[in-house]
């Protein structure tokens, strides 16, 4: 189908130069400045902040909770940005979102961010802050059920890789895995992927786009022939978690996402795999009022063993 109207009415509004330099303060600032107030921002029944304590130092987190019950599952969401963008304020609505559709408590962590702190720190956070969840659950209402990790582009990397690390290093909690277009592939070749083509241009995320918004992470020190940066690069996906991957149709990312999904299937993970019809990138961020991509909300809470209320 074509794009959606109104994502196209807002693409047509956007500039069609790119700065020469970009510039992660400037652009962390702008994001912040349309940040809704909180009373204007969907309501939760709980929200609040804490650092966790781990051995890689305080990590920030915001919990959400949007149900009567004294205890449930856990999502630990990861928020998308490039790596160098994006806060627990700039994603709050997901979180908040999610919290209402699942009916689960929601961690969203506030992980290290590029250049500023170089690879592996947002790995290392988000492992990090995972593992305190499986030791301190119950602090936050952890039934000890569920346990997904969830993310959107940069964010469903980390989800994704989290959910490897910890099963390399023996501990199987995490029970599902959610990637809102995910980017698993960051060696960033333009031809790579039929997607990258087809999706170069006038969808919002231009190919040309993905090399300088990636080199902050890149740069720091991240091999894009490592797994921990490049998650289908693996060799062996087998045991990871169960996940659902939700791509866009005219995400130049949407085919390495596809890919990826299928050589979880072809590891024998259980894999559900849905591609939006008239989205580009970033749908679930910024088009999560349209029903149509509301959706994803409503499919990740039946995918997480029925937990919608």
């Amino acid at each position: 189908m074509p794009l959606h109207p109104q994502i196209a009415s807002f693409i047509a509004t956007l500039p069609h130069d790119e700065p020469d330099v970009l510039d992660p303060v400037a652009m962390r600032a702008g994001e912040e400045a349309r940040v809704p107030a909180p009373d204007d921002r969907h309501p939760v029944r709980s929200v609040g902040d804490r650092v966790l304590s781990t051995p890689v130092g305080g990590i920030p987190v915001r919990v959400y909770n949007d149900s009567e019950t004294e205890s449930a599952g856990v999502i630990v969401y990861f928020h998308g940005g490039a790596f160098f963008l994006g806060s627990l304020d700039t994603h709050d609505h997901i979180a908040r979102h999610l919290a209402t559709a699942t009916g689960l408590r929601v961690v969203s962590v506030g992980y290290r961010l590029a250049p500023e702190h170089a690879f592996p720190a947002a790995i290392d956070d988000s492992v990090a802050a995972v593992r305190w969840i499986i030791e301190h659950g119950d602090e936050l209402g952890w039934d000890g059920g569920v346990l997904a990790v969830v993310g959107d582009s940069a964010g469903a990397t980390i989800a994704t890789v989290v959910a490897a690390e910890l099963h390399d290093r023996g501990t199987d909690r995490i029970t599902h895995q959610v990637l809102y277009y995910p980017s698993v592939d960051l060696d960033l070749d333009p031809e790579r992927y039929g997607s990258m083509v087809e999706n170069a241009v006038g969808y919002g995320l231009e190919t040309s786009g993905l090399a300088p918004f990636n080199a902050f992470y890149i740069d720091s020190g991240a091999d894009v022939l490592d797994a921990r940066v490049s998650p289908i690069t693996r060799a062996d996906l087998s045991g990871l978690p169960a996940a659902l991957i939700l791509t866009g149709e005219y995400d130049p990312m949407r085919d390495e996402g596809e890919l990826y999904a299928q050589r979880l299937r072809d590891a024998g993970v259980d894999v559900t795999q849905t591609r939006y019809l008239g989205a580009g990138h970033g749908f679930v961020q910024h088009f999560f009022w349209l029903p149509e991509y509301a959706e994803a909300f409503a499919q990740t809470a039946r995918f997480l063993d029925g937990a919608a209320r």
